[in-house]
């Protein structure tokens, strides 16, 4: 019936029961119903002397599915923890191994596991042996403890970084029998974390060491990075802009910045993100504008978003300055050699026209002793030589232009010299509407030099000053000195002078002045030789409109070691 057979079912034990009258006990498996039993077989003996079998089947399946997945479970974490690739143990509270899976003993270099078991685990383990009463007083307040990183000693002595996640193993009675759980072992990290703080280093330290300014920004342009080179090139210190400074309006402005994120952009100036070269002017914290060359690109995310910009600023102001005082001497040197063709032109012309003109002159006087002074025609040819001698004059300032060494040097005072020749003009001045004003430094050096020369100098530029004023004006004469020069500053408030005509007013036969009987472009180049010859120099600043001043420059006499 059980078995659903007319056969005797397979565990039947009829026999031992009816003939030896023993009883049985034992499980079986009916495959037909799927379930388990726990059979129980027992003679019984009638009153007529028979014996008869009770059997008692107790349904034992749900016991048996139990012990079945209690033994799969207990399969499963035996082997989770013999072959999981951290270190699973299980500890007591006293210090010492109860059980240690092989990773922890490959990890730790023990190769006998009982030997492992029978270390102490406060001096043999841990590399301080004060990590293991703070761990136990960590475990024991919270019950268990998460990714506490400890170093712990290998068989050998080596130190091994490891993290711990454990919990506390508890009596029935409520008593802490010790700890289970895993170390994970973090040598591999701390040596990726050694490599990539190493990494870091040596890139800070390349930024922080190169000579130039280097800075990276945010999109917003908040300054994020800033090297030592940023530091010395702008005098902004790291700490006092990382953070707290924007380089727009502060380094530079923003219409340049707009351009500067243009052209990074852009794929014209070194490729997209890229910027290869672009003049750039910063300003210092001192307020001091630097010249230089700014390189650029633009830093993406793994999305290619814009997140960052990094720039390269190398200042070029000497170079420049090095620069600008080469074509100044290229422009002098030209202009030297200009008026060193000037000179010989003039003194070819002077020597050709010398001998003429004294015969003219011989022959004018000869006619003097033959006219009476009386006679009207004497009048006449008193005025042709007093014209000749004027002409003659004029030639021998042309041959001084040519050969100024001609003309004797000695020390002069520039204020008496000034001050005559404003004496001597002063009614001219006056009647063309003009004031002057002088401020003469009394303790001005002598300066060693022709003094002809310099009224030559000096009447030209007062000269220019009255063209300059034809509605009236003021000229302003100053004389101040520095270390080792004289400074003539003459001003005029009159129509001043072109940007572009500034750098060639010196000129051989330059002139503005468009009244041929005024000037034919001589008087500033025959100025510019006598100072250069004297070794000092001309300046001039202008503004149309406002006026125009000339500084002449000479060196100080210091007596007869000059």
């Amino acid at each position: 019936m059980i078995n659903r057979s007319d056969e005797i079912c397979p565990w039947c034990r009829a026999a031992d029961v009816f003939e030896k009258g023993e009883s049985s006990h034992e499980e079986i498996h009916l495959a037909a119903k799927g379930k388990n039993y726990d059979v129980l077989e027992l003679p019984l003996r009638n009153k007529d002397g028979s014996i008869s079998k009770l059997s008692i089947y107790r349904d034992i399946t749900l016991r048996k599915d139990r012990e079945k997945r209690l033994r799969a479970s207990e399969q499963n974490y035996r082997s989770l923890f013999e072959h999981v690739a951290v270190g699973v143990y299980v500890s007591s509270k006293k210090g010492r191994f109860l059980n240690a899976n092989p990773a922890l003993l490959d990890m730790l270099g023990y190769e006998d596991k009982a030997e492992f078991l029978g270390i102490d685990l406060e001096q043999d383990l841990y590399v301080k042996p004060e990590d293991r009463k703070i761990f136990q007083e960590m475990i024991e307040r919270h019950g268990s403890v998460i990714d506490y990183e400890v170093d712990f000693k290998r068989k050998n002595g080596t130190p091994i970084s490891v993290l711990l996640t454990a919990h506390i193993r508890m009596s029935q009675t409520g008593n802490i029998l010790g700890y289970e759980g895993i170390c994970v072992d973090q040598s591999q990290r701390k040596q990726m974390e050694k490599k990539l703080r190493e990494a870091h280093d040596f890139m800070d330290n390349t930024i922080q060491s190169s000579p130039n300014a280097i800075m990276c920004t945010d999109m917003q342009g908040n300054i994020i990075m800033w090297n030592h080179g940023a530091e010395e090139t702008l005098g902004y210190k790291a700490s006092d802009v990382i953070g707290k400074m924007n380089v727009v309006g502060n380094l530079y402005t923003a219409s340049m910045a707009k351009k500067v994120m243009k052209m990074m952009r852009s794929d014209q100036y070194g490729g997209k993100g890229k910027l290869r070269s672009c003049p750039m002017t910063f300003k210092r914290s001192d307020g001091r504008e630097l010249e230089g060359n700014l390189s650029a690109s633009i830093i993406y995310d793994d999305n290619g978003s814009e997140i960052a910009s990094v720039g390269f600023f190398v200042d070029l102001g000497e170079m420049l300055e090095m620069n600008r005082k080469l074509r100044q001497t290229q422009e002098q040197l030209l202009q030297s050699e200009k008026l060193a063709a000037m000179g010989r032109l003039t003194s070819q012309i002077a020597h050709e026209l010398n001998n003429p003109l004294y015969g003219i002159m011989n022959t004018l006087e000869l006619m003097k002793t033959e006219i009476s002074p009386t006679n009207k025609r004497r009048k006449l040819l008193d005025m042709s030589l007093s014209e000749t001698e004027r002409l003659a004059d004029m030639l021998r300032k042309m041959l001084s232009f040519s050969k100024p060494d001609q003309e004797q040097q000695a020390p002069v005072n520039l204020n008496t010299i000034l001050d005559e020749i404003l004496l001597l003009h002063k009614k001219q001045l006056w009647e063309n509407t003009i004031k002057i004003k002088t401020t003469f430094d009394e303790a001005l050096d002598l300066v060693y030099a022709s003094k002809n020369q310099l009224r030559q100098v000096f009447l030209n530029m007062i000269s220019n000053a009255k063209d300059a004023m034809p509605r009236g004006g003021t000229l302003t004469v100053t004389t101040a000195r520095d270390t080792d020069h004289a400074r003539v500053l003459i001003s005029d408030t009159g129509c001043g002078i072109k940007e572009k005509h500034l750098d060639m007013i010196f000129e051989t036969f330059f002139t503005t002045k468009t009244d041929g009987a005024k000037g034919v472009g001589l008087g500033l180049s025959v100025c510019y030789g006598f100072i250069k010859d004297h070794g000092g120099d001309i300046l001039v600043e202008s503004k149309p409109g406002e006026g125009t001043t000339f500084t002449i420059i000479l060196p100080v006499y210091k007596g007869a070691s000059d």
